[in-house]
């Protein structure tokens, strides 16, 4: 299988991207190193993290880039160092991670936490190879480059465009519900219902949560939310007293939204003795102040997760398989990409576009 010299995609030279500016143009991938893989893309989800970047939400984005970590398609080179575990034609995802120093004195690395490495992480785009000086870019795109290390195999049973919003947005929820306990006996509550949130849901109920509870702002989603299997549903603008009404009944409480106004202290009250506030979705500015003894009166705990490291996302992908769990999703054509990304900042995804490059795969 042949590639190309110079890659396409869609690519962002200023903040106004994000309001549809997009433009399919030729870009130069990091040069190939025999530890890395190319892979001919077929699906790319759209993910939050795409538009915070095309704005310069988070910081300054190094223009011109190609968004996009949640990327499946079909390995179509492979270097010497990559041959023992794929083989052209193989079928493969990459998330929002495409590099650490993978260091046997790395702390993270080590210990299979490769997404905390603080000395070699690169971003799948707007992140810097220190080997080439190259900047990553993303999924966007016809091709994209990217080391061995991190791309996964997809399971035969699971579809390229369910699989593909696993790769970040899945992946971001799975881990922090696995690694505190979601399970039988648990009673989990996920804050938001949106791309992210309904993975919370859908997957919280395939680990069989003896409760699983939709958190949002209206009643909107109410039953979408029953549909992924949600037990109950609390509307925190709409129902009265909601926080005395469910106060003490979660033991984790999964929050997926990232804006200053949220009732923080009113989730905190939801969670039991000992329960725990993991906070996945990242804010442009700061979350809200909680007083002290919102925690120290139940020894409550608020902590954080960030996506997931290779074998997590492989755990994942195989559970999801397992399970049957399938995303909403709503597939565009890649040609479409800057009326989507405009959607997606606009609500209007139920619950993850994904792209799908006509030219590689079957819409």
């Amino acid at each position: 299988m042949s590639v190309p010299e110079t890659f396409h995609g869609w690519l962002a030279h200023d903040a106004k991207a994000a309001q549809g500016n997009l433009q399919w143009q030729s870009f130069a991938p990091k040069p190939f190193a025999e530890t890395d893989i190319d892979i001919k893309i077929t699906h790319c989800g759209i993910c939050g993290t795409d538009i915070h970047t095309l704005r310069s939400g988070w910081g300054p984005t190094h223009y011109p880039i190609c968004v996009g970590h949640e990327i499946v398609g079909h390995v179509a080179r492979i270097g010497s160092a990559s041959s023992r575990r794929f083989q052209v034609g193989d079928r493969v995802g990459v998330g929002a991670q495409a590099a650490s120093c993978l260091r046997a004195d790395c702390e993270e690395c080590s210990a299979g936490m490769e997404q905390h490495c603080g000395k070699g992480f690169v971003g799948t785009y707007n992140g810097q190879y220190r080997e080439s000086g190259y900047w990553s870019m993303g999924g966007y795109a016809d091709y994209v480059r990217v080391p061995a290390p991190f791309a996964v195999k997809i399971p035969e049973r699971l579809a390229s465009a369910d699989a593909a919003p696993m790769m970040c947005g899945g992946i971001t929820v799975y881990a922090p519900l696995k690694k505190n306990g979601a399970g039988p006996g648990k009673k989990v509550g996920i804050v938001g219902l949106g791309g992210l949130g309904h993975f919370g849901v859908l997957f919280a109920k395939a680990l069989e949560c003896e409760k699983v509870v939709a958190i949002s702002r209206s009643r909107s989603k109410a039953k979408d939310a029953q549909a992924m299997g949600a037990d109950e549903f609390i509307a925190t603008s709409e129902d009265e007293k909601w926080e005395r009404k469910h106060s003490r009944t979660l033991d984790l409480i999964v929050s997926t939204v990232s804006s200053p106004d949220m009732p923080l202290s009113g989730y905190l009250r939801l969670l039991r003795t000992n329960g725990q506030f993991i906070q996945v979705g990242a804010p442009e500015d700061k979350l809200p102040a909680i007083a002290a003894f919102t925690l120290i009166a139940k020894g409550c705990k608020i902590g954080g997760s960030q996506i997931g490291s290779p074998r997590e996302i492989e755990e994942m992908l195989r559970f999801a398989a397992e399970k049957g769990v399938r995303p909403w999703v709503q597939q565009r054509r890649m040609s479409e990409a800057n009326r989507s990304v405009v959607d997606m900042e606009d609500g209007r995804a139920r619950y993850r576009y994904v792209l799908v490059n006509e030219d590689h795969a079957k819409l």
